[in-house]
């Protein structure tokens, strides 16, 4: 069974604005949505440890594995501005290279793209590679910042359905954010849509699709799709 992250209590502020003040909880597959300046993030960032200094950080979580970077992976936006451009593929793992191959092979790479530059890789090719290091270690829980954004449409699908079965297969929580409905409609069982650092509503992806609450999600999910058929 999926480990499950119950957020409690997130607050970031600065010394006279509360910009994010939410609490969520991540069990087996959860999407975070928001349009751009929602706080979806800045939550992400305070879950990396990675928030500017000049913010200040209230974050009560209780999980049933212990949360730090060793069973946390990362799925960044973009693959192309993810590895570093004059490193071979297998200097950009810390592993072992029995690791690197199993890896690879996880995500559907032959272990001759060790060898390979990033710049001679296809997008899709360099999403699977940043997936295949996020798993180095045995994590509990994944992390990806709008992670087809910078992907054609094909790839887009060809990586979703990558994630979905990594998820499933490696036993793996998901905290998907973006503010692309579509790209989680077939990965995530719940959902929480933020807007103004407060979320606004939760609950089962399908649940929330078919008959959402809120005007705001209701917004979001008219803007996604035009074709009305997944309402039946």
């Amino acid at each position: 069974m999926s480990k499950t992250v119950d957020i409690k209590k997130l607050q970031i502020s600065t010394s006279d604005k509360k910009l994010v003040d939410i609490s969520f909880k991540i069990i087996d597959s959860t999407a975070l949505i928001g349009q751009s300046g929602s706080g979806k993030s800045l939550t992400l960032k305070s879950m990396l440890n990675l928030l500017p200094s000049n913010l200040d950080l209230v974050f009560d979580v209780n999980t049933d594995f212990k949360l730090n970077y060793s069973n946390i992976g990362f799925i960044p936006q973009n693959p192309f501005t993810s590895l570093s451009p004059m490193t071979k593929i297998k200097k950009q793992f810390f592993c072992t290279e029995n690791r690197k191959k199993e890896l690879l092979k996880l995500v559907g790479l032959e272990e001759s793209f060790l060898e390979r530059f990033p710049s001679e890789l296809s997008g899709g090719q360099l999403q699977r590679v940043v997936i295949a290091i996020a798993l180095t270690n045995e994590i509990k829980l994944l992390l990806l910042d709008e992670p087809t954004t910078a992907l054609d449409e094909s790839s887009k699908k060809v990586i979703l359905d990558l994630i979905n079965d990594l998820s499933k297969k490696l036993d793996i929580s998901i905290l998907f954010v973006t503010h692309d409905i579509s790209s989680i409609k077939d990965i995530c069982k719940d959902i929480v849509i933020i807007k103004d650092g407060t979320v606004v509503e939760t609950g089962k992806t399908i649940e929330v699709l078919k008959n959402p609450k809120n005007e705001y999600t209701k917004e979001l999910i008219n803007s996604t799709f035009e074709n009305k058929e997944f309402r039946k």
